[in-house]
């Protein structure tokens, strides 16, 4: 089994949920950070996802700051993807670390 650390990016999330990650075929991922960055003038809440269960939900990130969503680690089956929603448009960029094991 192959194991390898990855990030990966979203950039100008809105109020359409942006896939940031889908876990591969035959793979498991390991989640071992997000973060949403704020990148307006004024406080945006975000909603985070895999599938339809939230991570959090409206969670509020004040302008100009970060959203660290965990505190532990989670994992993601084959085909699972994680999504990334804010209330204002254009707003957030998203960080995903994981570690794939195949």
């Amino acid at each position: 089994m192959a194991n390898t650390f990855k990030n990966y990016t979203a950039t100008d999330v809105g109020a359409s949920p942006a896939t940031v990650y889908t876990v591969p075929a035959s793979t498991t991922a390991v989640i071992i950070g997000c973060n949403v960055a704020n990148k307006t003038g004024s406080a945006i809440n975000v909603d985070v996802q895999i599938g339809s269960t939230y991570l959090v939900k409206g969670a509020p990130v004040p302008s100009g700051s970060a959203l660290s969503v965990l505190d532990g680690k989670i994992i993601m089956e084959t085909t699972e993807v994680l999504t990334v929603t804010s209330d204002t448009a254009t707003s957030a960029d998203v960080i995903l670390s994981v570690l794939e094991q195949s």
